[in-house]
């Protein structure tokens, strides 16, 4: 089986054993816990089989709690501990679609007030709403909501 028609999980198995084989620890210990977040979500849901989408979910879920925790670590002067989280937040990236420049997701969140004709911060639930479903895997939602908080007070 090629690359591409492996799916994402059996990609990260693939992975995880040549991390094991070539002693990446890093990779070795984020691969983990990728797939045990994906036993979890696979136990807690009603289906045992993850769809690529769900497994998808997991990674970005996962690869937001390392860049949440990098951030907290940087400001609190933890620089080891931040390149650590890091440096797993790389290993995942590998997993994830290619994230949206700052302005391509300005243009979609343009696209989306004038669709929605929204006009104030008020109706920023609307434009959230529409733009995240466009946005999806790509872009990050506290940065479009920057992005579109931004737009609106304008």
């Amino acid at each position: 089986m090629t690359e591409a028609q492996l799916s994402l999980a059996e990609q990260i198995d693939r992975d995880l054993k040549q991390a094991m084989r070539e002693r990446d620890d890093v990779a070795k210990l984020t691969l983990r816990s990728v797939k045990t977040a994906l036993t979890e979500a696979a136990k807690s849901g009603q289906q045992h089989a993850l769809s690529e989408e769900d497994v998808l979910a997991v990674i970005q879920r996962e690869a937001k709690q390392r860049r949440e925790t990098a951030q907290e670590y940087e400001r609190l002067g933890a620089q080891e501990q931040a390149a650590n989280e890091l440096a797993e937040l790389a290993v995942l990236e590998h997993y994830l679609p290619q994230q949206l420049t700052a302005a391509e997701i300005e243009e979609i969140v343009r696209n989306v007030i004038a669709e929605t004709g929204a006009s104030s911060p008020r109706e920023m639930g609307r434009v959230m709403s529409a733009a995240m479903e466009r946005l999806k895997g790509v872009a990050d939602g506290k940065v479009v909501n920057q992005i579109a908080r931004r737009l609106l007070d304008a």
